[in-house]
């Protein structure tokens, strides 16, 4: 038995990093169908083709209202539903407020924020019709703190917090949870400069090491699982207690 067995799961920004390790946790987990959802240049097809038969790559730009239904209603007619989202695409900016432009700051937040809660508002109907679902949203340690921290994506990163605690509280009467993961440093492709600046990470975390992307994608699989089944509005840091 898997912890999720038979459910139907899509998880955005999928096509590398945490995401693709999710889905593949996921995967081995007994899901019935992962979406895997993500940009069309990204490699999410060839993420899918590894799921054991039960991935599907869908293109999604997530800040596209219109993309976002056609998904959610492809999954519901063939599969019957929508048990877990997990909001895990995002972008990376490093800039201060005193080098970030307009521009780029809107961009930051549509992806970030407006993403996560164009998710929300696509699959949140299907799950409080159904009486049950879990919702992960991906927040970062830069939304545990202000110091030190990019302007935009530390912005867009707490309000990530926000949003999952505000929907929690809405959805719980539904059977819907709603909790937010908290990464720290860990190995993926967001991370600009390679070895050196995993190195230096490393280097500042309390264990001397950073995270991996399977370690991320444990903590996502439990809080979508029905072992967690009493667990929402919750805000979990995996970060080697660098935010402690």
């Amino acid at each position: 038995m898997g912890l999720l067995d038979g459910k139907v799961a899509i998880i955005t920004g999928a096509g590398s990093g945490q995401g693709a390790a999710e889905a593949r946790m996921f995967a081995r987990e007994g899901a019935a169908l992962v979406v895997v959802a993500d940009l069309s240049t990204s490699q999410g097809e060839q993420v899918a083709a590894e799921l054991q038969g039960v991935g599907r790559f869908v293109a999604l730009d997530v800040c596209d209202a219109g993309g976002w239904r056609e998904l959610v209603d492809r999954t519901v007619s063939d599969s019957g539903g929508v048990d877990v989202l997990v909001n895990n695409a995002g972008i990376w900016l490093s800039k201060g407020v005193l080098e970030t432009s307009p521009e780029e700051f809107r961009h930051v937040v549509e992806v970030n924020q407006t993403g996560v809660f164009l998710g929300m508002w696509a699959v949140a109907p299907v799950m409080r019709d159904a009486g049950h679902g879990s919702i992960v949203n991906i927040s970062s340690n830069a939304g545990l703190r202000g110091g030190g921290m990019p302007q935009a994506y530390a912005a867009s990163k707490w309000a990530v917090r926000g949003m999952s605690r505000s929907a929690a509280w809405e959805l719980a009467p539904f059977g819907v949870r709603v909790n937010a993961v908290c990464p720290g440093f860990i190995a993926t492709p967001m991370i600009e400069g390679g070895d050196k600046t995993l190195a230096h990470l490393a280097s500042i975390s309390r264990s001397g090491r950073v995270g991996t992307p399977e370690e991320v994608a444990r903590l996502v699989t439990f809080l979508a699982s029905d072992q967690s089944s009493y667990i929402s509005g919750a805000e979990v840091a995996i970060d080697d207690a660098y935010t402690t």
